[in-house]
């Protein structure tokens, strides 16, 4: 442990901060329970590849996932972003997106509802089982929606940063506007989103302005407040790395050309690349896209490293649970789009990082391929609580890798988006629409980056996995038009 601690002082020493400076006057040392704490931590759009990969430099996370497990097949059963919370949140299979309609403060897209039993969530089964229990987040759905009223007041503390949506719009420059939206995506609704956005935030010369900084903080805050309440349960959700991107330079020239120069491409439009982005300068704006997206990962991990540091003083880190989970990815550029596109659930929108990291460290460093999803998470940290799970539940206890055994068997991964589904075995994908056409099939032993669509020349396997999707949802899924 002595060496991810040292990682984290050395990352946030080279960020340009002392961990002395970051720190927050303190709770009581705490002294070991009976039964472990719980800290999950929710990152929207944040990449497997960028989390466990090369791409982005995230050496908090890594620590984390040389303390725990990580599970590099995890494919989320229900996105986006609400849809994935509720199945995190409920350890309830969520898709398909049954008798949707739509709801005040949400949008107007299937599967945007709130969740079905507050009281079944495994944030409240902990606290009636004596757990004192914290929420922090940015999240501007989750976080003041009405329709998630109830869930919010369920806490013995929740809490909220506004202006992700919304908020303040002015003492915004025209220069700094133009700055970060490149005139291939500005219109004017991407014109009042990033003014709005800069007016809330506004952290590329001061990163403590940032959404990840403020929601970290705020878990600190809980997390001492926890301390002295042991047990305790908390969920930091934080909304970054979500898109627009607007980082500060020390983190952008970690990964661009530090000799750029032009307006970036701060938020990309969901769409075909090819539908926004022309000639010459397609490649130069997908890269710098990369790169200001890589930027805002690492500058999430810092933040997350400052959290993960109080933990540590506060001596929590052996009587602490964590899970480290994400709601759904992005696509740069791969397979022709920016974005998030509900027919395109490849692995760089359809797959993220989930670690769990045992108190005592258990299998500390190893990697399993078991086809995890978002709603193993509940199960999972309540088997780890010693609390029994609500029969509601239906995802898998993942804890029992750490005994050394796998989970219940599961030969496959299902679930969707929007109108999409998709299912995924360790030799196939298939990918469709809701209506059963459009089919995309990948023979992954063959094409693992997904690039060839072989659904003319297997019809049987279309078949055969197609079946499974509708067996297990209960039958013909269902579609809404608009």
């Amino acid at each position: 442990m002595g060496d991810s601690r040292t990682t984290r002082r050395r990352f946030l020493q080279a960020a340009g901060t002392s961990a002395a400076a970051l720190s927050v006057p303190g709770a009581a040392v705490a002294r070991p329970g009976d039964r472990p704490n719980v800290v999950v931590i929710v990152v929207d759009t944040l990449r497997a590849d960028h989390c466990y990969g090369t791409r982005a430099r995230t050496p908090n996370m890594d620590a984390l996932a040389r303390d725990g497990v990580r599970f590099v097949r995890t494919h989320p059963e229900a996105m986006p972003t609400i849809p994935a919370r509720n199945s995190i949140l409920s350890g309830r299979r969520v898709f398909p997106f049954r008798g949707w309609h739509d709801y005040r403060g949400l949008l107007e897209r299937p599967g945007w509802a709130p969740l079905e039993d507050v009281g079944q969530t495994f944030t409240t089964v902990l606290r009636k089982a004596g757990y004192w229990t914290g929420y922090a987040t940015d999240n501007p759905f989750l976080g003041y929606a009405p329709p998630y009223a109830r869930f919010r007041a369920g806490f013995d503390r929740f809490a909220r940063t506004g202006g992700q949506l919304g908020g303040r719009r002015g003492g915004v420059s025209e220069h700094e506007l133009r700055h970060w939206l490149h005139p291939a995506m500005e219109d004017a609704p991407t014109r009042e989103r990033m003014r709005r956005y800069l007016a809330n935030a506004g952290y590329s010369h001061d990163e403590t302005r940032s959404f990840a900084a403020r929601v970290f903080r705020d878990g600190v805050r809980l997390l001492e407040a926890g301390a002295r309440r042991r047990p305790f349960a908390l969920v930091v959700d934080t909304f970054q790395p979500h898109e627009p991107w607007t980082p500060p330079r020390k983190y952008l020239d970690m990964y661009g050309d530090p000799d750029y120069r032009g307006r970036e491409p701060g938020l990309p439009r969901y769409d075909t690349v090819r539908s926004y982005l022309h000639g010459a300068n397609r490649e130069r704006l997908l890269a710098r896209m990369r790169a200001l997206y890589a930027a805002e990962v690492t500058m999430t991990d810092r933040w997350l490293g400052v959290f993960l540091d109080r933990l540590h003083e506060l001596r929590l880190e052996r009587e602490t649970a964590i899970v480290l989970v994400a709601d759904h990815g992005f696509l740069l550029g791969e397979h022709g789009y920016t974005g998030k596109k509900a027919e395109r659930l490849h692995p760089e929108l359809a797959r993220v990082p989930l670690t769990v990291v045992h108190p005592g460290h258990r299998r500390a460093g190893r990697a399993s391929d078991y086809l995890a999803s978002t709603h193993d998470v509940a199960p999972t940290v309540l088997s780890m609580a010693g609390v029994r799970a609500p029969r509601a539940m239906t995802g898998a206890d993942l804890s029992s890798v750490f005994g050394g055994r796998r989970p219940p068997q599961r030969r496959y991964a299902y679930g969707g988006y929007d109108n999409s589904f998709y299912i995924r075995t360790h030799r196939w994908a298939l990918l469709g629409s809701n209506l059963g056409s459009g089919f995309q099939l990948y023979d992954l032993r063959r094409d693992p980056g997904e690039t060839r669509n072989v659904a003319g020349a297997y019809p049987t396997k279309v078949r055969e996995l197609y079946g499974i999707v509708l067996k297990r949802a209960g039958g013909r899924l269902p579609y809404y038009a608009g």
